[in-house]
């Protein structure tokens, strides 16, 4: 299973959203951490199968000390991605 870094984040009065630095436009929301959680391996696995459809290149896997200097992003995770083999 290959990882991925995304960054949840919450404005007040909103969901919780998640983005992924590595897909721009990938994004999803959920209304609680645990459900952006499972939404964003989903966004993830959808928007990988599309790429892959249209013949575009997966980026390589992030380095998570690039993206966590960055706290104003807010707080980063992995998803893991079973679409992809190692």
């Amino acid at each position: 299973m290959t990882e991925y870094l995304a960054i949840i984040h919450k404005d007040p009065e909103s969901d919780f959203g998640v983005i992924f630095p590595d897909f721009p436009g990938c994004t999803t929301v959920g209304r609680t951490q645990d459900e952006a959680r499972v939404q964003a391996q989903e966004a993830l696995e959808f928007h990988i199968e599309g790429m892959v459809e249209d013949g575009t290149a997966i980026p390589a896997t992030p380095c998570l000390d690039q993206v966590i200097h960055d706290p104003s992003l807010g707080m980063a995770f992995v998803v893991k991605c079973s679409r992809l083999s190692e």
